[in-house]
């Protein structure tokens, strides 16, 4: 990956597994601020006692959300099992 694009990265690859890690950027922590903001908001509007479908629902359409969000502004993912090693 060139520099630009190590610029532009929000969120890293995970060094073990599938996926993203922590953010590197602001832009990255503002993104997964709000979506906990947002989930604790959903949990507080739709109390999971009361309307667990209603709630399920929020959080796998917040979920969806947050995986789109890494996906256009993450590393490309890929399975790893440790940190890469250059040759």
């Amino acid at each position: 990956m060139n520099k630009r694009d190590q610029a532009d990265v929000w969120f890293p690859r995970k060094s073990y597994g599938w996926g993203w890690g922590l953010p590197l950027r602001w832009q990255g922590w503002l993104v997964l601020l709000g979506f906990v903001g947002l989930t604790a908001l959903s949990s507080w509007v739709f109390p999971p006692d009361q309307h667990p479908l209603a709630f399920g629902l929020s959080l796998a359409l917040l979920s969806l959300l947050l995986t789109g969000i890494c996906w256009l502004k993450g590393e490309p993912p890929r399975w790893q099992w440790g940190a890469e090693t250059k040759k």
